[in-house]
């Protein structure tokens, strides 16, 4: 594997951040809304376990704000030093950072809670510029030479936001950049592990910021991960169908297999109540029967 993109392809899939279903058992999604594929990219960490135990720490470490980034920077560093895809990972995201943005210009780097800490407080280490950390209800502070302490004010520091992943881009728009703007910053460009191609990238581009990812959701990563031998034929076919057509492929995957609902309904209490929302919002437009 030469490429960067090659290789984190087969790092999503051997850390399990990318998980795609066997033809007939798509997931559940939390929207109620089924699918082919599951990513979870703080999995990249090095695996599941590992990125559970911190999010752990940083649930219960999180209320002290000062405290907090320099526990999961140490954290980090750590894991650097021992996971080999972890370590990969981070260097390659440090070398596409160098190769497309003028570090000269970048004065700051942020991350929002919780999975953006992952990456963003042991990147802005290693490349020597300080971590504004933001917190969900728009509290910040910023780190830099094993200090941190509150912001007066960023005095317009044009920061790069560094994320695990972006859908629509909607905790920039909530909370990453109203709450660097509020200190008197401003995030200019933004890096993300993940772009689902959900409209992330436009929204970003609209508030002025200049958007990056490792790697697309999209027909390329898959034809990626075929060629890998990550995934067979079929499940290359039913991604496709899904990605051109979220609803009506899924939709036709129902009507082929409506077992797959019932069996939905019966089984654990997180399936169960997706699957009730898929029919109580009609989703799919199916007139669902009881058995």
């Amino acid at each position: 594997m030469n490429t960067a993109k090659e290789k984190l392809v087969s790092w999503l899939f051997e850390t399990k951040a990318l998980r795609v279903c066997p033809q007939d058992k798509l997931f559940w999604y939390t929207s109620g809304t089924i699918g082919p594929y599951y990513i979870n990219t703080h999995f990249l960490y090095g695996n599941e376990e590992k990125a559970n135990e911190l999010l752990s720490v940083i649930d219960r470490e999180k209320d002290n704000i000062f405290t907090c980034p320099d526990r999961i920077l140490e954290l980090t560093q750590k894991n650097y030093s021992r996971d080999n895809i972890f370590k990969k990972l981070v260097d390659t995201m440090c070398r596409f950072i160098k190769d497309n943005i003028n570090l000269s210009e970048v004065e700051c780097i942020s991350g929002g809670e919780r999975r953006d800490w992952f990456f963003s407080l042991i990147i802005a280490h290693l490349l020597n510029k300080p971590h504004i950390t933001i917190y969900k209800d728009l509290k910040a502070v910023i780190s830099y030479d094993n200090k941190t302490q509150e912001i007066d004010s960023l005095n317009g520091a044009k920061v790069l936001h560094i994320a695990d992943l972006v859908t629509e881009a909607s905790s920039y728009e909530r909370a990453w950049i109203p709450a660097v703007k509020n200190k008197g910053g401003e995030i200019k460009w933004s890096v993300v592990v993940v772009d689902r191609k959900q409209g992330g990238e436009e929204l970003l581009s609209s508030k002025g910021i200049i958007p990056y990812s490792m790697v697309d959701v999209d027909k390329s990563l898959f034809q990626e991960a075929l060629s890998q031998g990550l995934i067979n034929d079929q499940q290359y076919t039913m991604i496709l169908n899904y990605i051109d057509n979220p609803k009506e492929s899924m939709k036709r995957f129902l009507e082929e297999h409506p077992e797959f609902l019932h069996n939905a309904l019966n089984t654990d209490e997180k399936t169960k109540e997706r699957a009730k929302m898929c029919i109580e919002k009609n989703i799919y437009g199916l007139i669902y029967v009881k058995k």
